[in-house]
């Protein structure tokens, strides 16, 4: 009978503390995810500006030197993040495949021009400096015209404003959320042990001598729990760098090492500031207090 008893104790302990550890690894995976969007959350946006192009239509008689000429100054210009010279024989292929038939056999000429396409770096994509440099690429004899997206670029810069902001909200909300429930199931592990916490109390065992065994349980408990969710982490970067190489999500180890080791100091330093107060207040109850 006793050995079936402490069999389903040690079950129930066993259950108690894969709860409570399956708690701090899900809570502590989804605010290293959010952290990973945090940190890489200017990176996508780069990436989204840097999808714009500035295409320069040059005239029919622009020289080839000049078009060299062009092409060196916009690779070695501060702005320019890459440029793809477009013929017009490329531009009216490229145009019949996208309206399914040769329009030339109609026209029985070529109407486009040769162009440049100019990719800026995402920190010149700004309405304002864009318009600087289609000016002075407009000014040039041989440029026919410039063309960008200029409502593109203004909303797209409206619209990353306005979700870093909301990013910062969430990564604020999230945070408390974590530390709210993880402290709760701290709480409900040790309100399990609330009648062990005041027999010690009551043979003359200090509060720190009581508190100590429960802090450092719940420690070990939270470091596992931090291994789990650091290693869920780690799959879900590896599979959005295999999947979106362009973001390079591991190019900077350091800060994903700063990242990964404040998430495990986050559960060290969550558990045993959760676990202080829950058996600080069991400490602080009466006897006939711990039936209610």
């Amino acid at each position: 009978m006793a050995s079936s008893f402490e069999k389903f104790q040690r079950r129930r302990l066993i259950s108690s503390y894969f709860s409570v550890v399956l708690s701090i690894a899900l809570v502590l995976f989804l605010l290293g995810v959010l952290g990973l969007l945090v940190l890489n959350s200017k990176k996508v946006a780069d990436h989204f500006k840097e999808q714009i192009a500035l295409t320069i239509y040059l005239k029919d008689e622009a020289k080839d030197v000049e078009i060299k000429q062009l092409e060196k100054s916009l690779a070695l210009a501060e702005y320019t993040k890459s440029t793809r010279f477009v013929s017009k024989e490329e531009a009216a292929e490229e145009h019949s495949k996208e309206i399914g038939e040769n329009f030339m056999d109609f026209l029985g000429y070529n109407p486009l021009q040769n162009s440049i396409d100019v990719y800026l770096k995402a920190d010149f994509v700004d309405a304002n400096r864009v318009k600087e440099i289609a000016d002075e690429l407009t000014a040039k004899d041989f440029v026919d015209e410039v063309n960008y997206d200029q409502p593109l670029i203004s909303l797209l810069n409206d619209n990353i404003k306005k979700i870093s902001l909301w990013i910062v909200i969430i990564s604020g909300v999230f945070t408390l959320i974590a530390v709210l429930l993880i402290n709760s199931a701290i709480r409900l592990s040790v309100y399990s042990k609330r009648f062990t916490i005041k027999t010690m109390q009551m043979v003359g065992a200090t509060k720190g001598f009581i508190r100590r065994p429960f802090i450092w349980l719940s420690m070990k408990l939270g470091m596992v729990g931090a291994v789990i969710a650091l290693a869920g982490m780690a799959a879900v970067l590896y599979y959005l760098n295999q999947t979106f190489p362009e973001l390079e999500l591991l190019a900077d180890p350091v800060i994903l090492a700063i990242l990964f080791v404040s998430v495990f100091a986050a559960s060290i330093v969550i558990t045993w500031f959760s676990t202080f107060l829950a058996t600080q207040r069991f400490l602080n109850l009466r006897t006939d207090e711990l039936y209610y």
